[in-house]
């Protein structure tokens, strides 16, 4: 027997239910679906680049998937997923005069520390100049993904990318590693990379760990920028004349005053020696770095060999020599701030070396801008995911979520023979998982496999938790044990309590010191296990007691 409409409405008007719907519209005004949304997402903007000339940035790294600048037309062709702004960009040419619109559904005033939010609809109009040498792609500096149709992060195995476990070389105090995690945002952040998630953790023993998650890039890239303490020292003889970081005031990233290949030094080899090419680009020193060098050259005398003084201006790198410049004699004693920097680049082919060498450059521009960490780390673990295997994950899950909750309507069936009470059941189940999603929307907790495996620990420990209600009434009424509803309900949730805790417990040493998989599991199921608990089972005891007195009746 099903309810009628009377007393369907009796039952929406209770307060358990009532809580139950709030959590419901909550959870869908924070997901908030649009998967009617096209365009291409900007993941982030290079710097010094023509898309970054022209006004436009990449977004912050802890903004919500939804509140990303959307890229809609170029050029006035419109733009609907990432074939459309390849082919858009495709027929550019060097110079060209290209209109990007945007749209952006939220906008953000003040800086990033202090940001008020507006909720409107704004459309945008960047006019910038297309520079083929700028970037191998789109020549635009502008890092792009299918515009995001939910609030929903993807991790690493739904999406592709690499996570990296990192080790400091000592232990460090939490000021320390407050600012390790800060200058790896920034120096992951000036490389391009936004999508990306660090955190600190610790294991049983108190080691001190650094997790890295981010989507989009390389293994070895990532090992290249996280793995270094990425220490610059510009020193002549013993003395340090500027490092990176706050002694340098400007690092040049654009294809006027950046060069992959150093035109005053061509790339030089053959097939059996190897090739190597030099890099080159310019910075601006801060007036303070400017006035320390001028004071250590002023003494320098000249060389022998021609019109430069007769020491070399060193480059280090995590103490190791990068490159010695030449000097210029008419720089003795001057303060200035403009100046060049180079470096090798080195391969079996010229392609190779060249490659090399625009890594390098790229590396070291990033330090220039960052500075260096307080301790070297070590490379734990790397795991690398392709975008391919993470669609065919989705597909899985998917598949799995189906299987699932067909077989345990199936088992719900065969068990009690009464459909309202499957279809309570079923509906209470769906009601959870949409919860816990709002809920890993609201807080910006990334959606992977370990959570996915979460989440069904929840719905099943929640299905348990759901026969246990139903048979502590329904059970009961069949064997004749007449007790009233509240002590039916009080037995029920004694057990269901008693379990809730068990869970947490288990729970709470694999969050605390769990790293990577081990944390996201946790806590996905101590939230689902919670909202199950305080939000959900009470208000399916309600809907059950109504049922089955209408049952009664």
């Amino acid at each position: 027997m099903t309810l009628d409409t009377a007393s369907l409405k009796q039952l929406c008007l209770r307060w358990r239910v009532l809580l139950l719907f709030f959590f419901l519209l909550i959870s869908v005004f924070m997901i908030q679906p649009a998967f009617w949304v096209d365009g291409v997402a900007i993941r982030s903007i290079d710097k010094d680049s023509p898309a970054a000339f022209a006004g436009m940035h990449s977004p912050y790294a802890k903004d919500k998937p939804m509140f990303r600048e959307v890229i809609t037309a170029i050029n006035g062709i419109e733009i609907q997923d990432l074939d459309d702004y390849a082919a858009a960009t495709a027929s550019l040419l060097d110079g060209a005069l290209v209109r990007v619109e945007t749209l952006s559904r939220y906008s953000y005033e003040g800086s990033s520390s202090s940001r008020t939010l507006h909720f409107f609809r704004q459309e945008m109009l960047y006019s910038l100049y297309y520079n083929e040498t700028y970037n191998e792609t789109t020549g635009l500096g502008i890092n792009v993904y299918d515009a995001p149709q939910s609030n929903l992060k993807k991790g690493l195995d739904l999406q592709g990318g690499t996570r990296v476990l990192l080790e400091p070389e000592t232990p460090v105090s939490a000021d320390d590693m407050a600012l390790i995690i800060y200058n790896l945002q920034q120096r992951l952040n000036v490389y391009g990379l936004t999508d990306l998630v660090i955190t600190a953790a610790n294991d049983l023993s108190g080691n001190q760990f650094i997790l890295v998650e981010i989507a989009g890039v390389t293994e070895e890239e990532i090992q290249t920028l996280v793995a270094s303490q990425g220490k610059f020292e510009a020193k002549i003889g013993n003395q340090t004349v500027f490092s990176g970081g706050d002694d340098v005031a400007f690092v040049c990233r654009s294809a006027d005053c950046s060069f992959v290949v150093n035109p005053q030094q061509p790339c030089s080899g053959s097939s059996t020696t190897g090739y190597a090419c030099g890099f080159m680009f310019s910075i601006s020193l801060s007036l303070e770095a400017a006035e320390r060098q001028a004071a250590v050259t002023a003494d320098i005398p000249m060389s022998t060999e021609g019109n430069y003084l007769a020491q070399d201006l060193d480059m280090y790198l995590d103490d190791e020599l990068v490159d010695s410049l030449k000097i210029a004699d008419d720089l003795r004693g001057r303060a200035v701030t403009d100046i060049s920097i180079s470096g090798p680049g080195y391969g079996a082919t010229y392609d190779e070396a060249v490659q090399n060498s625009g890594l390098n450059m790229k590396k070291l521009q990033t330090l220039l801008i960052t500075g260096s960490l307080p301790v070297k780390l070590h490379v734990v673990k790397t795991d690398a995911i392709s975008p391919a295997v993470g669609e065919e994950f989705v597909h899985n899950i998917i598949l799995v979520l189906f299987y699932a909750i067909a077989a345990v309507g199936v088992v719900l069936g065969i068990r009690y023979r009464h459909i309202g009470i499957v279809t309570l059941i079923m509906i209470t189940m769906l009601a959870e998982v949409l919860i816990i999603l709002g809920a890993a929307a609201f807080i910006g907790w990334n959606i992977d496999l370990a959570a996915v495996a979460g989440i069904l620990v929840a719905v099943g420990t929640g299905v348990d938790d759901q026969i246990v209600i139903t048979d502590e009434v329904y059970g009961r009424r069949k064997q004749k044990t007449y007790l009233n509803w509240k002590d039916k309900l009080k037995r029920a949730f004694v057990i269901i309590m008693a379990a809730y805790f068990t869970t947490v417990v288990a729970m709470l040493p694999l969050f605390w010191a769990g790293a990577g998989a081990l944390k996201g599991f946790a806590l996905t199921s101590i939230l689902g296990v919670t909202i199950g608990v305080f939000v959900t089972r009470p208000a399916f005891a309600v809907a059950i007691e109504a049922l089955l007195k209408k049952d009664e009746e």
